[in-house]
């Protein structure tokens, strides 16, 4: 039996995190797309490496529905470059993960069973992540594409060889719902640095719930309550 060759950057210790402004967490960039690609187009799990690639160049820790196809990929691809990945599932237990749902381990270094199906993976995924990116997707795509747009999330919807950005941006329109940020690209670097760009620009403008110029005091002295 051939011996499974790990790639030396997939074990090394994850590099390059980015701060939130005040030290307030790590910006955490969502990748969401269909498990299933094979109507997705040749180019789909390339767009899908290189955005993970992106998102860990950038500092940032990648969240997916810990499944397999495009979010898999994108996984893949910040491990490339010694990113951190999480991923957020459907199952309650890591053996119901792997043999009822029968979805994969590899490329996540952490994994939250949700307990809560697809739906409620898919809810508790977004609002765990500070952006989110659509790619090639299918109906559970579409799921968090809404979760993420009536959060106003800053979301990205990566245009490429598949109808899914057509697709939102037929929906967008009809709905008469203007989002200022939702954007469209189909350049995975352009995206994910605007993304994170945003990230951090409104949370030095808003920081929803505490403002400390200086070091941060765990008991909350001098802490600005913002309401």
């Amino acid at each position: 039996m051939a011996r499974k060759i790990i790639p030396p950057n997939h074990s090394k210790v994850p590099q390059n995190f980015c701060r939130l402004p005040d030290g307030y967490g790590v910006v955490k960039i969502g990748v969401s797309g269909a498990a299933e690609t094979g109507y997705c187009g040749l180019d789909a799990f390339e767009k899908a490496k290189e955005l993970g690639r992106e998102v860990a160049r950038r500092g940032a820790i990648i969240t997916t529905g810990a499944t397999t196809g495009f979010p898999m990929y994108a996984a893949m691809g910040a491990k490339d470059e010694c990113g951190f990945s999480i991923g957020f599932s459907p199952a309650s237990t890591e053996r119901e993960h792997v043999e009822v749902y029968k979805l994969p381990l590899e490329y996540m270094d952490v994994v939250v069973y949700t307990g809560f199906g697809y739906s409620g993976r898919d809810l508790l995924f977004v609002r765990s992540s500070d952006a989110i990116i659509i790619g090639c997707g299918r109906i559970g795509t579409l799921n968090e594409f809404s979760v993420a747009f009536e959060d106003h999330r800053p979301l990205g919807v990566l245009e490429g060889s598949w109808k899914t950005d057509e697709l939102l941006r037929q929906i967008v329109e009809s709905a008469h719902r203007p989002n200022p940020r939702l954007i469209f690209d189909s350049d995975p670097k352009a995206m994910v640095e605007r993304l994170v760009e945003m990230v951090i620009k409104e949370r030095e403008e808003t920081m929803l719930v505490y403002k400390h110029p200086g070091s941060w005091d765990a008991s909350g002295k001098g802490a600005e309550v913002i309401l």
